[in-house]
């Protein structure tokens, strides 16, 4: 028994130190692509073009910063995208959170197949033309409200919500009906409350997602005054490409080219939501596997 208890032992630190060196592996392959775009941003170009930034900056200067923070627009298009993301958070998180609420609640009538038609979306949905399409026959185009209120719900947050809100004790809603408590005080009062770790990730999907979106503001919004800034950046990033040969004569006194202004913008891009993401990810374990383990 003992020489079995041994082996086990064994066994299991072995597949430890081997699922550690995987885990290093994939976290050094998943953070180069970002670290490489940090000291490119902060390194002479003539060394980034010539590909000598591999593992660490060479000529340090923020002159690309300086030209990133100068670039028509950026400034406007920062705005927007924080604008899109908070604004847009709270219009999710309201109905979102509601239409779990309702969806949890076995006394809601036809509960099964709104249920079954909210998650039939998960599998099949319109497809980009016809939703285009719906967004140009209310006269969405061209709007923020088309980016804020359009993309309201994310059915797999939904279902996320919905399971958490199914695990809170009934007793907890009986014992508020008995003392007079509505729907509305017991769902802001009760549910709101007990429901931090699976709102600080869901609040937290739909911010990631939010401030990283791009394709549906760059079909929708023809103004470049309401773009966000990820497709300033989309932009840029195709004028270097159609401006590839003027974009490659970089000398060694350069202290910035297009290829480092764009690293630099794409570390500001990025900067808030790694500022955040540590205040939330305490959350994330419980609010992620909601629903994972059944009673």
């Amino acid at each position: 028994m003992a020489k079995s208890d041994k082996l086990v032992t064994r066994n299991e630190k072995i597949f430890n130190g081997v699922m550690t060196v995987v885990g290093i592996i994939i976290s050094i392959v998943a953070f180069y692509p970002i670290f490489y775009v940090l000291i490119a941003s902060f390194s002479k170009p003539i060394f980034v073009e010539n590909g000598d930034v591999m593992f660490w900056l060479k000529g340090f200067n923020f002159e690309s910063y300086k030209q990133a923070f100068m670039k028509d627009g950026i400034w406007i298009a920062y705005g927007n995208t924080m604008f899109y993301t908070i604004a847009g958070v709270v219009v999710n998180m309201f109905f979102t959170t509601t239409m779990a609420y309702a969806l949890s609640r076995e006394r809601l009538i036809f509960r099964k197949f709104f249920t079954l038609m909210a998650i039939f979306t998960m599998w099949f949905n319109a497809g980009m033309i016809p939703l285009y399409m719906a967004f140009k026959d209310y006269n969405l185009l061209d709007t923020r409200t088309a980016i804020i209120v359009g993309f309201a719900i994310n059915t797999y947050n939904l279902v996320i919500m919905k399971s958490f809100f199914e695990q809170i004790p009934k007793s907890l809603e009986e014992a508020a009906f008995i003392d007079g408590a509505n729907n509305l005080k017991i769902f802001s009062k009760i549910f709101l409350p007990l429901s931090k770790p699976a709102l600080a990730t869901v609040g937290m999907f739909y911010a990631v997602t939010r401030w990283n979106g791009y394709f549906w503001a760059m079909n929708l919004l023809q103004d470049d005054n309401k773009v966000p800034l990820q497709v300033l950046l989309k932009k840029l990033i195709v004028d270097k490409v159609a401006n590839e040969t003027e974009a490659a004569i970089v000398t060694a006194n350069s202290l910035y080219s297009p290829t480092t202004v764009i690293y630099s913008i794409i570390i500001i891009a990025i900067i808030p939501m790694m500022i955040a993401y540590p205040f939330v990810q305490k959350y994330f374990k419980k609010g992620a596997t909601v629903g994972a383990v059944k009673g």
